[in-house]
């Protein structure tokens, strides 16, 4: 395999770069540029670093990691050296003179997942907490890092490929006297199944914003303050604000940081009987944005409570969407809002009163709850929409499996949970016969 080498740190200038070398000559090519100098496994060595001419280049930390205690499950050289465009191109061009090639996009990740280092859902939280902004999210990620997504999925597998062994020796010697309860441990066993799998899909498809990012629509009748909240969630003035109704046209996204959570605000269009074809378009979009929104902040005008306010709560309200009402404007005239709540307490939704223009420091501590309510940090979520659909799959087959195990048609039960097995398989390893026929038999010494 060939001696690959990149750099693991962001172009540009800065303390310290790192260079990284992963392959069967790794070692030999960092002494050529150490000029022979041994290194001690994984201790960081102070050295002069040099160009294959003997030129000094720069004087750094090298850390070599032999095979297979490392990353990639290869011989791995790591240079630490001063940061700069300059002398970190000096060394790469170095080290590819020496007989190393440049990695391709995410390759030493890929040779630690082919040398059986990590799965692929250690790959998946790899590539996403490096791109995490949230805190919650990096925690989420980590943990993903440290093998608890793969320790879930290795047991399911392992319960799930038990049930096939079973099924496999109930086909095998269906004239032999098999133990009554046989079926009943099995229904029992798939209920289980059944049941983790939908508390781990429900779980994640509600957090999934923890990782992504939460999105959270604005949306109201024209002029009742959306735009001026938006500036003001984000202290500059983002949206364009007029005493104009239908100022805004089309919906308008910024990222804003609410305690530890990363979420995408989305200021929309008003929602009105729309007067041109580009209201009109602005108007569904706005409508859109809400079927897209993990929470909702519906603003109503303090000093203007209408019917057009009304049928928007409803429109949230049927979306089934956690929500946040947002009475907007109560300098201008607080006696209203007391007229207004009464009208409110039918939506069921935490309503904040504010002035946009001055604090909405209750909005923001309303939303950070919503937040915080929606984390657990006990229970596991799926990182991606392919894990998802790997386990929505797999939940799929295990339903369809059950009528035919109260049938006794067993073929067609170890079909679907073969097929079960094959799904769940994708978020780490690819499934292998082999497996069921161990566990087979392992536990029944089938041929004594």
């Amino acid at each position: 395999m060939d001696t690959i080498v990149a750099i693991g740190t962001p172009k540009g200038v800065g303390a310290i770069s790192i260079l990284r070398v992963s392959g069967p000559d790794a070692y030999r090519l960092a002494q050529k540029l150490l000029r022979g100098k041994d290194l001690i496994p994984r201790y960081a060595t102070l050295s002069k670093i040099y160009s294959l001419e003997g030129e000094l280049i720069d004087i750094g930390l090298v850390i070599y990691f032999p095979s297979p205690r490392s990353f990639t499950g290869e011989d791995v050289v790591e240079f630490q050296c001063h940061g700069g465009v300059g002398v970190t191109r000096a060394i790469l061009e170095e080290l590819v003179k020496g007989g190393a090639r440049l990695a391709q996009p995410g390759e030493f990740t890929k040779r630690a997942f082919l040398n059986g280092k990590i799965d692929l859902s250690q790959a998946e939280a790899i590539a996403q907490l490096i791109e995490s902004r949230s805190t919650e999210g990096a925690r989420l990620l980590a943990r993903h890092l440290a093998g608890e997504l793969k320790e879930f999925v290795e047991k399911v597998r392992e319960e799930l490929i038990e049930l096939m062994a079973y099924t496999e020796v109930s086909i095998d010697y269906a004239e032999e006297d098999l133990p009554e309860y046989l079926e009943k441990e099995m229904g029992e066993k798939l209920n289980r199944i059944i049941k983790r799998l939908e508390e781990l899909l429900e779980s994640s498809q509600r957090r999934q914003g923890a990782i992504s990012g939460y999105k959270v629509a604005i949306v109201g009748k024209p002029n009742v303050g959306k735009s001026s909240l938006l500036n003001r969630l984000l202290n500059q003035n983002r949206a364009i604000v007029s005493e104009i109704a239908g100022t805004t046209r089309d919906t308008i996204e910024e990222d804003i940081q609410i305690g530890t959570h990363l979420i995408r605000i989305v200021d929309t269009a008003g929602i009105r009987q729309a007067v041109d074809q580009i209201e009109k378009i602005g108007v569904e979009r706005s409508k859109r944005a809400i079927g897209e929104a993990d929470i909702v902040l519906m603003v109503i005008d303090g000093t203007d409570f209408t019917q057009e306010d009304k049928e928007i709560l409803n429109l949230v309200a049927q979306s089934g969407k956690e929500g946040i009402i947002v009475i907007n404007k109560i300098d201008l005239n607080p006696d209203l809002e007391k007229k207004i709540r009464p009208e409110l307490v039918k939506y069921n939704y935490p309503v904040v009163e504010i002035s946009a223009k001055g604090d909405i420091s209750p909005l923001i501590h309303q939303l950070e709850r919503i937040l915080e309510n929606r984390g657990d940090e006990e229970s596991l979520i799926l990182a991606s929409l392919r894990q998802i659909e790997a386990v929505k799959k797999s939940l799929e087959a295990l339903k369809n499996a059950y009528p035919f195990l109260q049938t006794g048609e067993l073929e067609l039960f170890s079909y679907q949970i073969q097929e079960a097995i094959n799904s769940i398989s994708q978020i780490t390893r690819p499934f292998e016969f082999d497996e069921m026929l161990d566990k087979l038999f392992g536990n029944f010494c089938v041929g004594k």
